[in-house]
C-alpha cells in the first residue's frame, strides 16, 4: 500500500461484499447508536436473519453487559475469517468516494486509511489527527478484546477537514463518472440511500493527496487559524467514533512493539469528510438520567451554589424555543421530567459550551449515586420521550455551530465528551468496507 507519512494517509486495500449479496442486508448502522432503543437492534436481526451482514461482526453497544449480546467475541472474530475464507470478501485497492443521501441531504466522503502513529487522543494533544472531545479511556477495553483478535475492520468513524476551498473531496462529485461504480443501495430502516465509487485513476488520487498537503501546509494553516507557528498542524479531527480510533491507537500502541511499524494494525480505516459539505450538520447530544435516586433540581442548586435559575415552561416547543434561541453569557438547557418540561438558566457558565457547564453536575451527580446510569441520545423526540419516563430526567442541549468546531480544538483543546453529533441517529455512518488488520 503507498503512503504518505508527512499527512497520515494511506491508499487502502479494502474489502466489499462479492456481487450477489443483498447489500441493504449487509450494511448496518454503526454499534454505538440507539443505545436507549433495543427495539431498533431487534429489527436488524429480525431484517437480517442469517444473510450475510456486518451485523454478525458487531457487537451493539445496548446489549454491553445486559446477558443479550448477540454475538459472542470469539463467535465475531470466527464469522469474520469465514467470510474472508468463503470468498464473500473482495478486496481492491484504491480510495472510495462515497455519497450518503438522507432526507433530502447528500453528504460526501472519502474512505482512506489513516496513520495511527499521526494520531493522539490524550488530553492536550497537539497531533495532526486529533480526538475533539474527550476519550473515556475506561470505555475501551471491552473494545479492544474485539479488535485484538480480529482480521478485519470495519469504519463507523467519520474525520473531519477543514476545506473551505472545497479542493480534496468535492471535485470527485464532478469526475465520479470517470469512477469505478462499487455500490448503490438503499440502507435498512429508513437510513437513506449509500453510493461508493472508486476512484482508479492515479491523476486523481494525486490531485486528492495534493490537495491534503495543502491544508497541511504549516504557513497556509497559521494564515487560516491566525495562529503562531508554534501551533502544530491540525489536519483530521475526529467527527464520530472517537473511541473507535482511540481503540484502534490503543491496540496498536501494545503491538507495535512486537510486529514493527511495517505492519497493517498501524492504520485505520476512516471516511474523511468536510466540515463545510452543505449536506453535513451538526446536532446536539442530549443527555438521560435513568432510575433517579435523588432529586437532580435540588442537586443542580447545590452543585452551581445559586447560580442557576429555574422556569417550568407550558409546553416542549417552550423549552426548545428558550434554549435553542439563546443570546448571552448566562446558558440554558432544557430540563424534562415526568409530566413537566422547564429551563434551567446557568447565570455564571464555567465552560464556554453549556454542554461543558452541565457534564461536570452529571458526573458528580452519578458518582454521588444519585441516578443508576446515564446515556447519551440524539434527537428532540428521544430525550423527551425517555426523560418524561417515571424515575428519569432529560436534558435538552442546543447545538454548536460546525464552523468553530477545528479553532475551538485548536486553541481550546478537546471539547466536553458528547458535544456535538453529525447528524441524529439514522444519519450515522453504515458499516459497509472492510480491511485486514491481522498482518
Amino acid at each position: 500500500m503507498i503512503s504518505f507519512p508527512s499527512i497520515g494517509v494511506q491508499i487502502p486495500r479494502v474489502y466489499l461484499p462479492r456481487p450477489g449479496i443483498d447489500l441493504t442486508r449487509w450494511a448496518v448502522i454503526a454499534c454505538d447508536q440507539f443505545t436507549s432503543q433495543p427495539e431498533y437492534w431487534y429489527q436488524v436481526e429480525k431484517l437480517v436473519g442469517s444473510n450475510p451482514s456486518t451485523y454478525h461482526l458487531i457487537l451493539p453497544e445496548v446489549f454491553l453487559g445486559t446477558g443479550e449480546e448477540k454475538q459472542p467475541i470469539h463467535s465475531i472474530q470466527a464469522t469474520m475469517h469465514s467470510y474472508l475464507d468463503g470468498g464473500l470478501l473482495e478486496p481492491r485497492d484504491g480510495f472510495i468516494y462515497v455519497e450518503r443521501m438522507v432526507d433530502g441531504k447528500t453528504r460526501r466522503g472519502l474512505v482512506l486509511a489513516l496513520d495511527l502513529e499521526r494520531y493522539d487522543y490524550t488530553k492536550g494533544s497537539t497531533s495532526l489527527i486529533r480526538a475533539t472531545e474527550g476519550t473515556i479511556v475506561e470505555r475501551l477495553p471491552p473494545r479492544m478484546k474485539i479488535r485484538e483478535g480480529a482480521c478485519l475492520e470495519l469504519p463507523h468513524i467519520l474525520v473531519l477537514i477543514d476545506d473551505p476551498q472545497r479542493s480534496v473531496i468535492e471535485p470527485l462529485t464532478a469526475q465520479k463518472i470517470s469512477l469505478q461504480p462499487l455500490y448503490d443501495f438503499d440502507l435498512m430502516l429508513g437510513s437513506g440511500h449509500l453510493r461508493g465509487f472508486g476512484v482508479n485513476d492515479p491523476a486523481i488520487e494525486l490531485g486528492i493527496i495534493r490537495a491534503l498537503e495543502n491544508l497541511a501546509e504549516p504557513a497556509h494553516f497559521q494564515q487560516k487559524y491566525a495562529v503562531s507557528g508554534e501551533q502544530p498542524v491540525l489536519l483530521f479531527a475526529m467527527g464520530d467514533g472517537n473511541h473507535s480510533l482511540a481503540t484502534a491507537k490503543a491496540v496498536w500502541e501494545k503491538i507495535k512493539p512486537e510486529v514493527g511499524l511495517d505492519h497493517p494494525a498501524r492504520y485505520a480505516l476512516v471516511e474523511i469528510e468536510n466540515v463545510h459539505d452543505e449536506g453535513l450538520e451538526f446536532e446536539s447530544i442530549h443527555r438521560v438520567l435513568f432510575d433517579l435516586k435523588k432529586n437532580a433540581f435540588a442537586a443542580a442548586k447545590a452543585h452551581f451554589q445559586g447560580q442557576v435559575r429555574y422556569q417550568i415552561v407550558t409546553s416542549r416547543e417552550e423549552m426548545v424555543s428558550r434554549v435553542d434561541c439563546q443570546t448571552g453569557p448566562a446558558q440554558r438547557i432544557g430540563f424534562i421530567h415526568p409530566n413537566e418540561f422547564g429551563v434551567l438558566e446557568i447565570t455564571h457558565p464555567a465552560s464556554n459550551l453549556p454542554v461543558g457547564t452541565l457534564q461536570p453536575f452529571l458526573d458528580a451527580f452519578l458518582k454521588d449515586g444519585g441516578a443508576d446510569r446515564i446515556d447519551y441520545v440524539h434527537g428532540e423526540d428521544v430525550v423527551c420521550s425517555k426523560g418524561a419516563q417515571p424515575g428519569n430526567a432529560g436534558f435538552y442541549l442546543p447545538s454548536m455551530h460546525k464552523s468553530d468546531l477545528f479553532k475551538t480544538v485548536i486553541l481550546d483543546g478537546a471539547l466536553p465528551r458528547k458535544t456535538f453529533s453529525m447528524g441524529e441517529a439514522r444519519e450515522k455512518r453504515f458499516y459497509m468496507e472492510a480491511r485486514r488488520i491481522d498482518g
